[in-house]
């Protein structure tokens, strides 16, 4: 493992926070509660200046159900950095990181859409790539594939 990787590691890793290295990418478990805080020392501290992504893995049926997963580059350091958090079916909302990365607006859209995880903060979870009138989430994996959804009257502008 290179050395930045390694020392990188050992800065984010605590008790509570494990940090370890898979596929070239530092990867941080963090509890739902310190997501905002771990990314801004992202941020801050060690310079991951651009989000790349939000998604989410369903591990039905594990509980909690659902993984939010972010990554981030380094643009100076080039580096990435995996962070993760567990959130339940009951309640599977994260905190937006809207305030840190404006790019995350539009990916926590398509991530509350498709797996129905809310993001406190976010002021815009309107869907973006399916339309208003779907019913459901569907990558998630209790989710029928055969379902028909209900027809929406075309709108002409």
């Amino acid at each position: 493992m290179p050395a930045d990787l390694d020392a990188l590691c050992q800065s984010l890793a605590t008790e509570a926070t494990p940090a370890s290295v898979a596929h070239g990418l530092v990867v941080v478990e963090v509890p739902t509660a310190g997501v905002l805080d771990m990314v801004r020392t992202l941020k801050d501290a060690h310079g991951f200046d651009m989000l790349l992504d939000v998604t989410a893995v369903d591990w039905l049926p594990r509980e909690p159900r659902f993984d939010v997963v972010w990554h981030f580059w380094s643009t100076t350091g080039h580096v990435r950095v995996r962070v993760r958090t567990r959130v339940p079916e009951g309640d599977p909302a994260v905190v937006s990181l809207t305030s840190l990365y404006g790019s995350a607006a539009f990916m926590e859209r398509e991530c509350h859409e498709m797996y129905g995880i809310r993001f406190a903060g976010n002021a815009d979870l309107r869907p973006i790539l399916l339309y208003e009138g779907f019913v459901g989430h569907p990558l998630r994996k209790d989710y029928p594939k055969d379902r028909e959804q209900p027809l929406v009257p075309y709108l002409t502008p």
